[in-house]
Protein backbone atom coordinates (compact mmCIF):
# COMPACT_ATOMS: atom_id res chain seq x y z
CA UNK A 1 0.00 0.00 0.00
CA UNK A 2 1.63 3.26 -0.66
CA UNK A 3 2.50 5.82 1.83
CA UNK A 4 0.21 8.67 1.42
CA UNK A 5 3.09 11.94 2.43
CA UNK A 6 1.62 13.52 6.18
CA UNK A 7 0.80 17.43 5.05
CA UNK A 8 0.34 19.67 8.13
CA UNK A 9 -2.20 22.56 7.83
CA UNK A 10 -2.61 25.52 10.34
CA UNK A 11 -6.21 26.61 11.77
CA UNK A 12 -7.70 29.36 12.96
CA UNK A 13 -8.38 29.39 16.43
CA UNK A 14 -11.98 30.93 17.60
CA UNK A 15 -13.97 31.98 19.97
CA UNK A 16 -17.91 31.17 20.41
CA UNK A 17 -17.95 29.40 16.71
CA UNK A 18 -21.60 27.64 16.56
CA UNK A 19 -22.41 24.17 15.32
CA UNK A 20 -25.72 21.82 16.46
CA UNK A 21 -26.03 22.78 20.08
CA UNK A 22 -22.71 24.01 21.06
CA UNK A 23 -21.05 27.20 21.17
CA UNK A 24 -17.33 27.20 22.32
CA UNK A 25 -14.12 28.03 21.59
CA UNK A 26 -12.70 26.09 18.52
CA UNK A 27 -9.77 25.30 16.23
CA UNK A 28 -11.40 25.19 12.81
CA UNK A 29 -10.26 24.87 9.18
CA UNK A 30 -12.52 25.33 6.24
CA UNK A 31 -13.02 21.38 4.79
CA UNK A 32 -11.90 23.04 1.27
CA UNK A 33 -8.14 22.50 2.83
CA UNK A 34 -8.03 18.63 3.93
CA UNK A 35 -10.02 17.65 0.87
CA UNK A 36 -7.04 19.64 -1.24
CA UNK A 37 -4.62 17.60 0.04
CA UNK A 38 -6.44 14.40 0.12
CA UNK A 39 -7.28 14.95 -3.45
CA UNK A 40 -3.36 15.48 -4.29
CA UNK A 41 -2.71 12.49 -2.24
CA UNK A 42 -1.92 13.35 0.90
CA UNK A 43 -3.12 12.69 4.48
CA UNK A 44 -4.13 16.04 6.01
CA UNK A 45 -3.30 16.94 10.06
CA UNK A 46 -4.56 20.10 11.50
CA UNK A 47 -2.16 22.16 13.86
CA UNK A 48 -4.12 24.30 15.62
CA UNK A 49 -2.01 27.44 17.39
CA UNK A 50 0.37 26.27 19.69
CA UNK A 51 3.37 27.76 21.75
CA UNK A 52 6.12 28.38 19.49
CA UNK A 53 8.92 26.24 21.08
CA UNK A 54 7.09 23.27 19.88
CA UNK A 55 6.72 24.38 16.42
CA UNK A 56 10.02 22.53 15.48
CA UNK A 57 8.77 19.03 16.97
CA UNK A 58 5.78 19.46 15.18
CA UNK A 59 7.59 20.02 11.73
CA UNK A 60 9.70 17.15 12.54
CA UNK A 61 6.63 14.84 12.39
CA UNK A 62 5.86 16.12 8.76
CA UNK A 63 6.11 15.06 5.20
CA UNK A 64 5.35 18.79 4.42
CA UNK A 65 3.43 21.97 5.72
CA UNK A 66 0.57 24.45 4.57
CA UNK A 67 -0.03 27.47 5.85
CA UNK A 68 -3.49 28.60 5.10
CA UNK A 69 -5.20 31.27 4.67
CA UNK A 70 -6.83 33.98 7.47
CA UNK A 71 -6.59 37.20 9.36
CA UNK A 72 -4.51 40.13 8.19
CA UNK A 73 -0.73 39.61 9.96
CA UNK A 74 0.17 42.06 12.43
CA UNK A 75 1.59 45.16 11.20
CA UNK A 76 4.14 45.19 14.00
CA UNK A 77 5.66 42.12 12.17
CA UNK A 78 6.67 43.74 9.59
CA UNK A 79 7.72 47.23 10.76
CA UNK A 80 4.43 48.97 9.81
CA UNK A 81 2.03 51.07 11.40
CA UNK A 82 -1.68 49.77 11.10
CA UNK A 83 -3.79 50.91 8.22
CA UNK A 84 -7.34 51.95 8.68
CA UNK A 85 -8.60 48.48 6.73
CA UNK A 86 -6.35 46.42 8.45
CA UNK A 87 -8.31 43.81 9.93
CA UNK A 88 -8.00 42.78 14.13
CA UNK A 89 -4.32 40.89 14.97
CA UNK A 90 -4.57 37.06 15.53
CA UNK A 91 -1.38 37.26 17.51
CA UNK A 92 -1.28 33.57 18.84
CA UNK A 93 -1.92 32.36 15.09
CA UNK A 94 1.08 34.95 14.03
CA UNK A 95 3.61 33.53 16.40
CA UNK A 96 2.45 30.11 15.70
CA UNK A 97 2.93 29.89 11.94
CA UNK A 98 5.66 31.90 12.20
CA UNK A 99 7.88 29.62 13.58
CA UNK A 100 6.45 26.36 11.63
CA UNK A 101 7.62 28.61 8.93
CA UNK A 102 11.27 28.90 10.60
CA UNK A 103 11.35 25.61 11.30
CA UNK A 104 10.11 23.98 7.70
CA UNK A 105 12.63 26.03 6.36
CA UNK A 106 15.63 25.28 8.58
CA UNK A 107 14.30 21.43 8.06
CA UNK A 108 13.99 22.28 4.20
CA UNK A 109 10.66 20.30 4.65
CA UNK A 110 8.28 21.27 1.46
CA UNK A 111 5.87 24.50 2.31
CA UNK A 112 2.97 26.22 0.70
CA UNK A 113 1.57 29.21 1.77
CA UNK A 114 -1.54 30.07 0.57
CA UNK A 115 -2.75 33.86 0.60
CA UNK A 116 -2.06 34.68 4.57
CA UNK A 117 0.28 31.98 4.54
CA UNK A 118 1.67 33.40 1.36
CA UNK A 119 2.25 36.67 3.17
CA UNK A 120 3.54 35.19 6.49
CA UNK A 121 5.82 33.45 4.40
CA UNK A 122 7.33 37.03 3.17
CA UNK A 123 7.39 38.27 5.85
CA UNK A 124 9.02 35.91 7.75
CA UNK A 125 11.89 36.27 5.30
CA UNK A 126 11.84 39.79 5.99
CA UNK A 127 9.64 41.40 3.39
CA UNK A 128 6.66 43.66 4.05
CA UNK A 129 2.82 43.95 2.80
CA UNK A 130 0.37 46.42 1.31
CA UNK A 131 -2.22 46.60 4.30
CA UNK A 132 -5.24 46.97 1.66
CA UNK A 133 -5.84 46.90 -2.15
CA UNK A 134 -9.22 46.98 -4.24
CA UNK A 135 -10.38 44.85 -6.83
CA UNK A 136 -9.16 40.63 -5.43
CA UNK A 137 -12.28 40.65 -3.04
CA UNK A 138 -15.19 42.11 -4.11
CA UNK A 139 -18.32 40.47 -2.14
CA UNK A 140 -17.78 40.21 1.30
CA UNK A 141 -17.72 36.46 2.10
CA UNK A 142 -17.77 35.59 -1.40
CA UNK A 143 -14.97 34.34 -3.16
CA UNK A 144 -14.15 35.80 -6.98
CA UNK A 145 -12.18 34.74 -9.87
CA UNK A 146 -9.52 36.61 -12.41
CA UNK A 147 -6.17 35.29 -14.35
CA UNK A 148 -2.77 34.99 -12.78
CA UNK A 149 0.16 34.88 -15.26
CA UNK A 150 3.24 32.41 -14.60
CA UNK A 151 6.81 33.45 -14.60
CA UNK A 152 8.19 31.54 -16.95
CA UNK A 153 11.26 29.27 -15.59
CA UNK A 154 9.56 29.31 -11.77
CA UNK A 155 8.48 26.27 -10.05
CA UNK A 156 5.22 27.48 -10.37
CA UNK A 157 5.23 27.95 -14.06
CA UNK A 158 6.23 24.12 -14.27
CA UNK A 159 3.65 23.14 -12.34
CA UNK A 160 1.40 24.99 -14.16
CA UNK A 161 2.58 26.66 -17.29
CA UNK A 162 -0.75 28.77 -18.51
CA UNK A 163 -2.56 31.64 -17.35
CA UNK A 164 -4.90 30.69 -15.06
CA UNK A 165 -8.14 31.88 -13.71
CA UNK A 166 -8.15 31.39 -9.76
CA UNK A 167 -10.49 32.01 -6.72
CA UNK A 168 -9.52 34.66 -5.09
CA UNK A 169 -10.29 36.66 -1.79
CA UNK A 170 -7.76 39.27 -0.07
CA UNK A 171 -7.53 43.00 0.36
CA UNK A 172 -3.70 42.91 1.12
CA UNK A 173 -0.67 41.58 -1.02
CA UNK A 174 3.05 41.54 -1.32
CA UNK A 175 5.53 44.50 -1.36
CA UNK A 176 8.72 44.58 -0.69
CA UNK A 177 9.76 40.60 -1.29
CA UNK A 178 11.71 38.69 1.72
CA UNK A 179 14.94 37.90 1.27
CA UNK A 180 15.85 34.74 -1.48
CA UNK A 181 12.46 35.03 -2.50
CA UNK A 182 11.19 36.09 -6.45
CA UNK A 183 7.37 36.29 -7.97
CA UNK A 184 6.51 33.35 -9.86
CA UNK A 185 2.76 34.80 -11.12
CA UNK A 186 1.08 37.72 -11.40
CA UNK A 187 -2.16 39.33 -11.77
CA UNK A 188 -3.13 41.76 -14.47
CA UNK A 189 -2.53 44.75 -12.57
CA UNK A 190 0.88 43.27 -11.85
CA UNK A 191 0.03 42.25 -8.03
CA UNK A 192 2.66 39.77 -7.02
CA UNK A 193 0.24 36.63 -6.93
CA UNK A 194 2.56 33.46 -6.28
CA UNK A 195 6.37 33.61 -4.88
CA UNK A 196 8.79 30.95 -3.95
CA UNK A 197 12.30 30.59 -2.79
CA UNK A 198 15.28 28.88 -5.87
CA UNK A 199 15.76 25.17 -5.73
CA UNK A 200 18.85 24.87 -3.70
CA UNK A 201 16.29 26.08 -0.65
CA UNK A 202 13.63 23.02 -0.74
CA UNK A 203 10.23 23.37 -1.95
CA UNK A 204 8.87 26.62 -0.83
CA UNK A 205 6.11 28.40 -2.71
CA UNK A 206 3.37 30.73 -2.20
CA UNK A 207 0.07 31.38 -3.87
CA UNK A 208 -2.18 34.48 -3.16
CA UNK A 209 -5.17 32.96 -3.67
CA UNK A 210 -7.26 30.01 -2.42
CA UNK A 211 -6.74 26.65 -4.48
CA UNK A 212 -8.68 24.81 -1.82
CA UNK A 213 -11.78 26.49 -3.59
CA UNK A 214 -11.08 25.45 -6.92
CA UNK A 215 -10.87 22.14 -8.88
CA UNK A 216 -7.19 22.53 -10.26
CA UNK A 217 -4.94 19.95 -7.88
CA UNK A 218 -1.71 20.94 -9.44
CA UNK A 219 -0.16 22.97 -6.80
CA UNK A 220 -1.26 20.63 -4.40
CA UNK A 221 -0.03 17.65 -6.42
CA UNK A 222 3.81 19.71 -6.16
CA UNK A 223 3.59 19.83 -3.00
CA UNK A 224 3.06 16.22 -2.31
CA UNK A 225 5.09 15.07 -4.65
CA UNK A 226 7.84 17.14 -2.85
CA UNK A 227 6.66 15.73 0.46
CA UNK A 228 6.84 12.23 -1.15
Amino acid sequence: MTRRPLIGVSTYLESGARWGIWELDAALLPAGYPRLVQRAGGLAAMLPPDAPEHAAAAVARLDGLVIAGGPDVEPARYGAERHPRTGPPALARDAWELALIDAALAARLPLLGICRGMQLLNVALGGTLVQHIDGHARVPGAFGRHPVRPVPGTRYARAVPEETAVPTYHHQAVDRLGTGLSPSAHAEDGTVEAIELPPSAGWVVGVQWHPEMGDDLRVMRALVAAAG
